[in-house]
């Protein structure tokens, strides 16, 4: 929740503002008064966290039969959770580099971030360094755990020098009094709710995964599953939200409200465009990719089966997860941060009631992949009354162009997944050996099918192929064509 852009959402769009109507001097006081004012309200959490980590476990593991290594995941977790307060104040640096449309730098920090926990692996391996721990925590576990903290320091310390370049004063000043501090505060709350509707989603799932009649490793392939959607939800949704919210912000503060909706429907198209043909073929390859990246040592057969299992479901909600990305930070350029908090809400609240049907009654048919469905089927919930509340307010979104081209991305991906299923039929992946083997046939059904939906776009003339290919030169969205209209 602080990690993923929650603080910059009601950040940037106040930062914006001051940018656009004040003095240099006054944005960057006021930014520098945010910064430390957060910085003490992190290391408070992050001391808490600390320090009440049997608590929190506890609150885990009383939901649910299957028990976890208690002291481990206690000492873990007082480890990893001071990670809080370099995390959130990275999400406050490349917050102000957003603001000054600087996205390079800050997507590059978690590169580093698993470079620092890549490191931590390889020395517990290679030399032990973990002597200071007590008896029985030399673990990998403990060094993963060190790495994430590590790493969350050099994802804040990397940003630093280009904060000071562009004019930030790190001098600490904190004032509760400040104007800007106080607007940013009063949206913060419900932005934290509603930007994190994902990630308490996910942990709801994983508290009913933690079920006695959940199969035993349920969690794991949840975690194991969702990471591998991120991968397509991080790399291009994620990304394109980023950038969104200070284009719109700047174009709400110079009262371009139709350029900020055509803002928003082109970079939904565009996503569309790309989540969709993934989600069919996470569906359809889901065994063999989790086979090639996870089935070695003890991820035996068994657990690729069950992580497969939810990978399908969480896929069949990667278009509504996509578009939550995307619509959330055209409410926070309005400054509106307590409609995606209530709609999430409502969210978390039919999550929790379908996660608890499907376990009562459904857990034979969707096993662990209940959890998963629960969210997706949510997800969808949530983007669609988030789009009809803002076309409510502020008119027509564009809503028949937006089908128009889904109607064509829908038979893109139908050919796409019929390629997909011949040459899966065809290849005799299921039977190869050796993981060179697998993965060279995945990797060449993956070519070939984006080749022909690619193909089939360009004969279709989709708009989408030529702006997404556009996007991959630029790097940042444009403003979609004034001429875009429809409901």
């Amino acid at each position: 929740m602080t990690g993923e852009g929650s603080l910059g959402a009601s950040f940037i769009p106040v930062f914006t503002g001051y940018l656009r109507n004040n003095p240099r001097r006054d944005a960057w006081l006021f930014a520098q008064r945010f910064f430390w004012g957060m910085a003490v309200v992190l290391a408070v959490l992050a001391v808490l966290g600390s320090v009440c980590s049997r608590q929190l476990i506890g609150m885990i593991t009383a939901f649910g039969g299957q028990r976890i290594s208690w002291d481990l995941a206690i000492y873990l977790n007082r480890i990893i959770f001071p990670a809080i307060f370099f995390i959130g104040l990275a999400g406050i640096a490349a917050a102000i580099l957003h603001s000054f449309r600087v996205f390079a730098l800050p997507a590059a920090t978690p590169i580093f971030f698993n470079l620092a926990l890549i490191a931590c692996s390889f020395a517990v391996v290679y030399r032990p360094i973990l002597a200071w721990a007590p008896q029985g925590f030399r673990t990998p576990a403990v060094a993963l755990a060190i790495g994430i903290l590590i790493g969350g320091g050099v994802q804040l310390a990397l940003q630093i020098p280009a904060l000071v370049r562009r004019g930030m004063n790190f001098s600490p000043a904190v004032s509760l009094s400040d104007p800007g501090v106080r607007k940013v505060a009063r949206l913060m709350g419900p932005s934290f709710f509603g930007m994190g509707v994902y990630q308490i989603n996910l942990f709801v799932d994983t508290i009913f995964a933690t079920s006695a009649r959940m199969p035993t490793g349920s969690i794991t392939s949840l975690y194991v599953a969702d990471r591998v959607m991120q991968l397509v939800l991080g790399s291009y949704a994620i990304a394109m939200s980023t950038a969104l919210l200070p284009t719109m912000s700047h174009q709400l503060a110079e009262g371009k409200r139709d350029e900020m909706k055509h803002t928003f429907g082109f970079s939904l198209r565009i996503v569309s465009f790309i989540t969709v043909p993934a989600a069919v073929g996470l569906i359809l390859l889901r065994h063999p990719i989790i086979q090639v990246l996870f089935q070695h040592g003890q991820f035996a057969a068994e657990s690729t089966a069950l992580t497969a299992h939810a990978l399908l479901y969480y896929s069949l909600g990667l278009p509504a997860f996509a578009a939550v990305k995307l619509i959330t930070p055209m409410y926070y350029s309005a400054q509106d941060t307590m409609t995606p908090a209530r709609v999430g809400a409502y969210a978390l609240g039919m999550n929790i009631a379908l996660n608890a049907v499907f376990l009562a009654f459904f857990v034979r048919t969707l096993s662990n992949g209940g959890p998963a469905l629960a969210s997706s089927l949510a997800a969808y919930f949530n983007f669609g009354a988030l789009f009809l509340l803002f076309r409510r307010r502020y008119g027509r979104m564009g809503a028949r162009a937006l089908a128009g081209s889904l109607g064509k991305i829908g038979v893109c991906a139908a050919a796409m997944a019929a390629v997909s299923y011949g040459a899966i039929r065809f290849s005799h992946l299921a039977v190869a050996q050796h993981l060179l083997a697998q993965a060279g046939i995945l990797a060449a059904i993956i070519l070939g099918s984006v080749a022909v939906y690619f193909g089939l776009a360009w004969l279709l003339r989709c708009e989408e192929l030529s702006e997404f290919l556009l996007l991959l030169r630029r790097g940042e969205p444009a403003t979609a064509s004034a001429g875009e209209s429809g409901g």
